[in-house]
């Protein structure tokens, strides 16, 4: 098999040591990676530092041009790099595509954004000038997770390098063949070696040297809270800026105005998504006690009917991404979960799933919202419930827990949305849908332990830049 290797300065760099990259739906080893440690990350940063002093006087236009060409690159080669991301997560192929395109909107989006980027005059008096440049950090390092691989690069680097930065990505240890890839097709589509590297490795080994490297000027986690806690800590021993994007128990709000199967087909969607495994996972059902009964027949009706099988097959739900995954999430659901489990529950009982990390679609109803089932993320295709009879209780429970990245109020009238819009401790708030389709172009982030700092839309230029005020006095 063909070992993926780390790509550093425009060319594959192998490592001494190797581990084997393993598909969760069969169990069986993809081929092996390169386990890169901190020879590769001291390679990737100085490599990327080299070229940073040429590539931030790039002018914006080529930067631009440069940006949108990688992602023609990409859509060109989508089928190709959705069926490796398929194969390294276990999701379904269509959501793979999905991926690859968004990724390759990332790279279009900012390469138009950069055009129009600019600082700030300042009125002072007749006598000074003053305005403000907006500047690059010079190596950001970009710990990207293994549940949206070509996404996760694509909405970090993108606005990274556009603005004059140069980056050094450490993949997923489970997920690494894609950020491999989308390197090699942008040094193809003509950006200069060493803006864009990639250290395949293992978090503890590779990513922790990046972390800790002292000529990373800005760090990107995606993760758990635990392991962006570690990282921000690193971080600040440095007092290096750091912006973390960590984990969430997103919850649904649905009120008896609502129309119930639209919200249905969308809280099912958003839990069932990349089998439960995504950080916005819409995780809890929040539902007014009038409509319980009915809402959540529907959500299981939902639930039961999904096809379940190999991200290649194309099914409405793949595998989780490791029996260690699927362990964690067994035994959350069979724990003192203090509520009725009304479908799912653990694995598939088909015969032919036995071999892969798979999960069974799971409503679990009217459990303690204080209990671990309810408070902790679990990174899987499970939906708690509980009911609630006024706004001011419906704000509680989903203010309720430690995190707060997404939200979603289901309701036609418009008046309590905007209240509850505001009471909602959610870096994102929804209103009758959920997710926005990849919402390339807007913010995004966490209040609480869900992280800080905000990635895509315009204000991702802001995080990839520092601000720099000039002052000058006029003669």
């Amino acid at each position: 098999m063909t070992i993926t290797q780390s790509f550093i300065d425009g060319e594959s760099v192998a490592s001494v040591d190797l581990y084997d990259n393993i598909d969760p739906a069969t169990g069986r080893s993809l081929g092996p990676v390169a386990r890169g440690g901190s020879d590769e990350v001291d390679r990737a940063v100085t490599a990327a530092r080299v070229a940073q002093q040429r590539w931030r006087g790039v002018s914006p236009e080529e930067r631009a041009m440069l940006l949108t060409r990688i992602a023609e690159l990409i859509d060109e080669g989508h089928e190709r790099l959705a069926r490796i991301e398929s194969e390294d997560t276990g999701k379904p192929l269509s959501q793979a595509r999905a991926d690859a395109r968004v990724a390759a909107r990332y790279f279009r989006f900012y390469g138009h954004a950069i055009d129009s980027y600019y600082g700030q005059t300042i009125p002072l008096s007749t006598d000074l000038h003053a305005y403000t440049r907006r500047e690059p950090f010079g190596v950001t390092g970009h710990i990207i997770a293994w549940n949206y691989p070509m996404q996760l690069l694509a909405r970090a680097v993108a606005p990274a390098i556009a603005v004059g930065n140069c980056a050094v990505v450490k993949p997923a240890d489970e997920t690494p063949r894609t950020a491999v890839e989308l390197a090699r097709l942008a040094v193809q589509a003509g950006l200069p070696n060493g803006v864009f590297n990639v250290v395949t490795g293992i978090g503890s080994e590779a990513g922790a040297a990046l972390t800790a490297h002292p000529e990373v000027g800005h760090l990107g986690f995606v993760g758990s809270t635990e392991v962006g806690s570690v990282v921000a800590h690193a971080a600040a021993d440095r007092v290096v800026p750091t912006t973390l994007e960590l984990g969430g128990k997103s919850p649904h709000i649905v009120f008896p105005d609502a129309h119930l199967e639209r919200a249905g087909e969308s809280i099912v969607k958003a839990i069932l998504q990349n089998a439960g495994q995504t950080c916005s996972a819409g995780s809890r059902l929040l539902v007014h006690d009038s409509i319980r009964d009915s809402l959540v027949d529907t959500v299981c009706r939902l639930m039961k009917s999904a096809s379940i099988g190999p991200g290649v097959e194309d099914r409405d739900l793949g595998p989780l991404i490791s029996r260690k995954q699927q362990q964690r999430v067994q035994s959350m659901v069979s724990g003192d979960v203090k509520g009725e489990i009304v479908c799912g529950g653990g694995p598939p009982e088909d015969m032919h799933l036995v071999d892969g990390a798979y999960f069974a679609p799971t409503v679990i109803a009217d459990v303690d919202p204080t209990s671990p089932i309810a408070q902790e993320e679990i990174f899987g295709p499970v939906l708690t419930v509980n009911r609630f009879c006024g706004e001011d209780e419906a704000i509680s429970l989903a203010n309720g827990t430690q995190y707060g990245l997404i939200a979603a109020v289901w309701t036609t009238d418009l008046s309590r949305a905007h209240r509850l819009a505001a009471e909602i401790q959610a870096g994102q708030v929804y209103v009758n849908t959920y997710g926005a389709g990849g919402g390339v172009e807007l913010p995004f982030g966490g209040f609480k332990k869900s992280g800080y700092g905000r990635e895509k839309g315009y204000q991702a230029l802001d995080t990839f830049t520092t601000t720099k005020t000039v002052v000058v006095r006029l003669e």
